[in-house]
């Protein structure tokens, strides 16, 4: 590995009054798009994405071919690809997440290769090495000024950290920024700043914010869920990291988050502050910014209006790209400190495997998002996750997707129980001192089968959808085709 070299773009020399292009199509010609080509997109608005449609559709009507999307990740709202791929437009995805009918076209085969899943650090490492090298990247941004000295923060829309557009600005051969917010020179703090930037075009609208908090961000008032958190909130208690200047992650799903509420009320019982909070930043988090019971929040993604109004004014709300957050061949990522990290699971198996992309029907549903990053980086991951949902069992005998492998899970918290992995026996010695409700991964297994039955097995093809890297590159995992 010593022998490797980051990727660069070409050097190039600017010699114009400003960068900003009349129209969408022209930046599409003067950024030399053709058939073939490597385009990147980022999700900071997530299901409030404008941005990513618009382009495509434009390059679709210049007749442009044989597009790979190299996106960050992707929703429901990017629906229109599905015509884009039937026509030939797109023939290459590369992505941390599907969903909505996208998700389920490509589940059934509907795209001809295989795309490739990544986590959000191994999709930085990717682009730095020049395993994904983007011929141009299209980037939504806020607020601008003509030079590319561009914010997550605009007069219009405001999507707070532009940490996943940072790697692409820095790495892809042309950059063009879109924008709804055209600032005078110069637009300071700049997350994107002009050296990096060709062209700059404004559009009346890029995003929703409103979509930025769907979904995977939503706050939860389920029993299940809640008690769920407060026993994931006493186990870290209870574990020697739980200590003043400690730090932690919550992962997305109503059950991770609301872990934050009852870390919270011991942390002030304790006496204690975390020395930083990372990850997605939600209002939870930054109310504890504010409350004083952390001295620092590093954020590449902005979640909801309350913490993206954090970002704006606090100092120690720190924007940083997600290649600081979880590059994995880096001088160090910040993710390699963390004391702890609470994720959620669609299903985790009596291996401690977890699987949060496919669902049990086995059609792709969700996002790798920085599970695998973190869970391998800190101290002590926690999965909380109920036993079972409806009448699907969440607690398997082998998951249908791994996302995170076994080997970096250490604890599941259920309603039903607290299961330790048997390679953390430190952790299994501390909790059975406890009144916590520990038992066995197996035992957990048997009782979600006892309850839901043993489903009939999920039919596929032999054909590959999807491959799922690890973290480092290499595959972990394939997803096949469903019947369903």
């Amino acid at each position: 590995m010593n022998d490797l070299k980051r990727h660069g773009k070409a050097i190039k020399v600017y010699e114009g009054e400003n960068k900003v292009l009349s129209s969408l199509e022209e930046a599409i010609d003067k950024a030399g798009v053709k058939d073939g080509m490597t385009i990147s997109f980022h999700h900071h608005f997530r299901e409030g994405d404008y941005t990513l449609n618009m382009v495509m559709a434009a390059i679709a009507k210049k007749g442009i071919k044989d597009i790979c999307i190299a996106s960050s990740s992707l929703g429901k709202i990017h629906e229109p690809l599905i015509e884009h791929i039937q026509n030939g437009v797109v023939t290459e995805i590369h992505t941390s997440g599907l969903r909505g009918k996208l998700a389920e076209f490509i589940s059934k085969g509907g795209l001809e290769k295989p795309i490739t899943i990544r986590s959000h650090g191994g999709r930085a490492r990717a682009v730095e090495a020049g395993e994904i090298k983007i011929d141009v990247a299209f980037l939504a941004v806020p607020s601008t000024d003509a030079m590319g000295n561009a914010s997550g923060i605009g007069a219009n829309t405001q999507c707070g950290s532009l940490g996943y557009a940072i790697v692409d600005a820095h790495y892809a051969d042309t950059v063009v920024l879109l924008t709804d917010d055209l600032k005078s020179y110069p637009n300071m703090p700049a997350s994107i700043r002009q050296q990096e930037v060709d062209y700059i075009v404004k559009l009346e609208k890029i995003g929703d914010p409103e979509g930025i908090s769907a979904d995977a961000t939503r706050f939860t008032k389920n029993p299940k869920e809640l008690k769920i958190a407060e026993n994931a909130a006493k186990v870290i208690r209870a574990l020697p990291y739980f200590k003043d200047q400690f730090s932690f992650q919550t992962g997305s799903g109503g059950a991770s988050l609301a872990v934050t509420r009852f870390l919270k009320d011991f942390m002030k019982k304790d006496g204690i502050k975390a020395s930083f909070i990372l990850g997605g930043i939600s209002q939870p988090i930054a109310e504890i910014l504010e409350e004083g019971l952390t001295d620092h929040l590093f954020d590449t993604q902005t979640f909801d209006a309350y913490a993206i109004e954090s970002f704006r004014k606090n100092p120690n709300h720190h924007e940083i790209s997600v290649s600081e957050y979880a590059n994995p061949w880096s001088m160090g990522s910040v993710a390699s400190q963390l004391d702890y990290v609470i994720l959620s699971a669609l299903e985790i198996d009596r291996d401690f495997n977890v699987n949060v992309m496919t669902g049990s029907d086995g059609i792709i549903m969700g996002a790798s998002g920085g599970h695998s990053d973190t869970a391998e980086s800190a101290k002590v991951t926690v999965i909380v996750a109920p036993l079972y949902r409806g009448r699907i069992a969440t607690v398997v005998d082998k998951v249908t997707s791994v996302i995170t492998p076994g080997k970096d899970v250490d604890v599941l918290v259920t309603e039903r129980g607290i299961a330790v992995n048997p390679a953390r026996k430190d952790i299994l010695a501390i909790l059975e001192k406890t009144n916590l409700p520990v038992v066995s991964i197996d035992a957990l297994a048997d009782a979600a089968l006892k309850i839901v039955g043993k489903p009939d097995p999920i039919e596929f093809t032999d054909r590959v959808v999807a491959n799922i890297e690890y973290r480092d590159g290499s595959m972990i995992d394939v997803i096949y085709q469903s019947k369903a």
